[in-house]
């Protein structure tokens, strides 16, 4: 186990969801290494549901200080970077609060930075499903292959590109962020606020560097109706990043992927292939595992085939984004 010469500051925004909070914060009070936490910062968006007497209940106990940082809603990004100006310690963790953190989770992100202390190494720890919401086949295949995440393409021990730079289950060393940039404001609610972050951070020298032992397990269910939303949900966020220098990389990059063959043969098959298919799509919310081809198709029809992706929208029809509403 690593000495707490080397500790962090957790970091957690969160926006009403008291009560999955509360399991979060309980879950840091019993890691294997809970004196290398130097504090947990809790930070909340504008709460109206109890948040602050979850919290104050929560430290009572608690074996590390725990600070409770209250802001009016500005979403997820300004809330990250007020826990980041307020951090004490040389490293940051960030976590999402509805995240409940394995045994080994700080232990894991204290010692690899032992073993990385320079100043531009961060980590991308791995966040499945959290056993307790049974999670479905299908739920596993988008952890893994995407739309959310995408940790099956991501290999143990090497560096990952911005679009990896998941800011939840997180480290990095603060100074790092504060000489170098932190979270783009204009982004309030979840989405491309973390690749637009770490495409700057790569800029200036960051390796950022995934470590799947190192868990965080979310407490959330997710049907194939919502993995479905996933996409129409970012496209807000996926407007301002257009405006943004990662955006144009971005967005270059999704022009040739969708101008391959490959990609234009997937779409026809998903267009052929899914009508015939339509009897087995209750089961993709069942137990029932079923081949990651049926998952990949049927994902492809309804997120893509039958309308067009927001990245394949003209120019200017991504421009100047919308007032953006509370983040959620």
């Amino acid at each position: 186990m690593p000495s707490p010469s080397v500790p962090l500051s957790v970091i957690i925004p969160t926006y009403n969801r008291a009560n999955i909070l509360k399991k979060t914060i309980e879950a840091y009070k019993h890691q294997t290494c809970q004196g290398a936490i130097a504090e947990i910062l809790v930070v909340d968006d504008g709460s109206t549901d109890g948040t602050s007497a979850i919290v104050s209940e929560c430290a009572q106990n608690s074996p590390t200080p725990i600070r409770y940082l209250k802001q009016e809603n500005k979403g997820l990004s300004a809330a990250r970077n007020y826990g980041i100006r307020q951090a004490k310690a040389g490293i940051v963790l960030f976590h999402d609060d509805d995240e409940i953190p394995a045994l080994n989770l700080v232990e894991e992100h204290i010692t690899w930075h032992e073993k990385h202390p320079d100043a531009n190494f961060g980590m991308v720890g791995y966040v499945p499903w959290s056993p307790d919401v049974r999670p479905t086949p299908l739920m596993r295949h988008i952890i893994s292959e995407g739309p959310q995440y995408g940790f099956g393409h991501m290999a143990a021990g090497e560096r990952v590109g911005f679009v990896g730079c998941y800011f939840a289950n997180t480290s990095v060393k603060v100074e790092f962020l504060r000489k170098n940039g932190i979270f783009d404001e204009d982004f309030r609610s979840w989405g491309c606020e973390d690749w637009e972050l770490g495409y700057r951070l790569i800029k200036k020298g960051l390796v950022m560097i995934y470590n799947p032992a190192a868990v965080a397990y979310h407490y959330k269910r997710v049907s194939f109706a919502e993995a479905c939303r996933y996409r129409t949900k970012m496209a807000r966020a996926l407007r301002i990043l257009a405006t943004k220098e990662a955006g144009q990389v971005y967005f270059a990059e999704e022009r040739r992927r969708k101008s391959s063959r490959r990609y234009r043969l997937q779409m026809l098959a998903a267009r052929l292939i899914v009508p015939l298919l339509m009897p087995l799509k209750p089961l993709l919310d069942s137990q029932i595992p079923l081949p990651g081809t049926v998952y990949r198709v049927f994902l492809a029809y309804f997120n893509v085939a039958r309308k067009p992706a927001f990245s394949e929208q003209p120019a200017n029809a991504i421009a100047e984004p919308r007032k953006l509403e509370k983040a959620s």
